[in-house]
């Protein structure tokens, strides 16, 4: 089996390169996905948020509402709180996954799509180096990226700077791309050109599919 890391700052792409890669074959876990999965109520992710950050972000639903959450900890400086919440509880599901899918397929190639792979601070004393064997970073103009952002929160015409402002304060919190790129093996680029990043992914996929270790 072989453990990847594809990661991107937002707007980056990342998550359509994933999706190239399970076309491939590639079994994507998404820490998104499995962030909503342990967030929705009944969970302890949820148990814990609301304690933090009060009812104000549970719509009458019952459902965390995830766009008041994430402006109450940007507005309160309560990110790191809320990673510390959310983090190292994904991070040990993908580990379950993980060792779920490399008992089934001793050639599997997991990617696990994150955006926050090198920032974290929970994913053990080695971090990223211990968790994955090879790591993907999936790159954009950074105009780019702020125009994928405004276009996926459907924001209108009249509230296009303030979205483009969020934009900015959230890329802020990322690592750029530059200090990133030392770490990484395979670096794609993203700049709009949908063909040009498929012929980039299958480039990648298939020295994946040869670096995966024979068992003797």
């Amino acid at each position: 089996m072989l453990r990847v890391g594809l990661t991107g700052g937002l707007g980056s792409g990342k998550s359509t390169a994933a999706r190239m890669f399970a076309e491939r074959g590639a079994h994507v876990l998404g820490a998104d996905a499995i962030g909503r999965e342990l967030m929705r109520p009944g969970q302890a992710v949820f148990a814990e948020i609301v304690a933090r950050f009060g009812q104000g972000v549970v719509l009458a639903s019952g459902e965390l509402d995830r766009p008041a959450l994430a402006r109450l900890a940007f507005e309160q400086g309560g990110v790191e709180e809320l990673n510390g919440i959310v983090h190292p509880a994904v991070i040990a599901q993908q580990e379950r996954l993980i060792e779920e899918i490399g008992e089934r397929d001793a050639r599997a190639i997991v990617v696990v799509e994150s955006a926050l792979i090198f920032e974290t601070r929970y994913a053990g004393p080695r971090g990223w180096r211990e968790r994955f064997d090879r790591m993907v970073l999936v790159t954009a103009p950074e105009s780019a990226k702020i125009a994928r952002f405004v276009e996926r929160s459907c924001a209108t015409e009249a509230a296009k700077v303030a979205v483009e402002a969020e934009a900015r304060r959230r890329m802020a919190l990322q690592m750029p791309d530059e200090e990133k790129i030392p770490f990484c093996d395979y670096v794609l680029v993203n700049d709009g050109d949908v063909a040009g990043l498929q012929v980039q992914v299958e480039r990648v996929w298939r020295e994946l599919v040869a670096a995966i270790p024979v068992r003797v």
